[in-house]
């Protein structure tokens, strides 16, 4: 079934099966998503495709300076009839959404999305109102170089199960992107392939598989490492080594097996860690690289025989 998804997913989105492995396996995990790369590579192509192919309803909140909290989690109205308040949705009451350059607006307005992300839950006037089921953020941003971005903080950051870039396609791939445009393919001819109630059946199979204790302890040891690493300002968080083993899991589910290897971690290891990371002022001067400083801890953890 993920296959499936898979397949009808690389048909409309061309010649990217890397990400888009990675963005399903943050479905199948309950993670949310940070796309980020230069304007028109097909970040919000592959969200778009993604809620077709999975059937789940769709929000897109573009997100501009002026964008304001009450703009995605709603506000509490009174209504005139019986002087009572009532709460009318934002755009955050969907399954799935896309969260459009997330990184030009406030600070405020990006820390909105906290509770959502981290809980499932929105709170307006003291009342908590439950997110619909399956709930995941793909957010998209710009390179922070760009004009008019505010890097997202730390603690939204770390909300996100990966990061990943897209890059511009192979040239084939541009070619065969460029003839479906002219033969009229759109996204809205995209067939479903899942239902929320199959992806809910999905995420209870890859909780249930298996993770042995070296497992775990060789996940835990590359967190260590990144807290001991002097080139990078802080270590990554508890939230991430949960995040390192979910998707773990969600990797080893799509590839068939019911049991994490550790090329299972490894696999998932930069995407799920190197958004977390920042390095020294020192190891900027250096023209220091978070992945290649991550891949050069990876390398030093001694990997379990399993």
């Amino acid at each position: 079934m993920t296959e499936q998804l898979m397949n009808v997913i690389n048909k409309h989105f061309v010649g990217h099966e890397d990400v888009t492995e990675n963005v399903i396996i943050c479905l199948l995990s309950g993670g949310h998503v940070l796309l980020e790369d230069v304007p028109g590579v097909g970040k919000t192509t592959l969200a778009k495709t993604l809620s077709k192919a999975v059937n789940l309803s769709f929000g897109r909140i573009q997100f501009t300076p002026d964008t304001l909290p009450s703009d995605i989690l709603g506000v509490s109205i009174i209504n005139m009839k019986n002087g009572e308040f009532e709460y009318k949705e934002g755009a955050i009451m969907h399954q799935l959404i896309l969260a459009d350059e997330i990184n030009r607006t406030s600070p405020k307005t990006q820390s909105s999305l906290l509770e959502a992300m981290a809980e499932g839950f929105v709170t307006i006037d003291k009342t908590r109102y439950k997110l619909p089921e399956p709930f995941m953020v793909i957010a998209t941003q710009n390179p922070i170089e760009f004009v008019g971005t505010y890097p997202l903080p730390e603690a939204q950051m770390d909300r996100f199960m990966m990061k990943l870039s897209i890059g511009y396609p192979k040239q084939e791939n541009e070619i065969e992107m460029t003839k479906n445009f002219l033969s009229g393919q759109t996204i809205e001819s995209i067939e479903s392939v899942l239902t929320a109630e199959k992806i809910f059946e999905i995420k209870k199979e890859v909780e249930k598989v298996k993770v042995v204790d070296d497992c775990i302890k060789y996940a835990n040891d590359i967190i260590a490492l990144t807290r001991e690493e002097s080139r990078f300002v802080m270590g990554a968080s508890s939230r991430a080594m949960l995040h390192l083993i979910r998707a773990s899991q969600a990797k080893a589910y799509i590839s068939g097996r019911d049991y994490v290897k550790p090329d299972d971690i490894k696999a998932v290891a930069i995407n799920t860690l190197h958004h977390r990371l920042s390095l020294t002022y020192e190891a900027k001067i250096a023209k220091e690289d978070v992945d290649k400083v991550l891949k050069s801890i990876i390398l030093k953890v001694k990997v379990p025989m399993v």
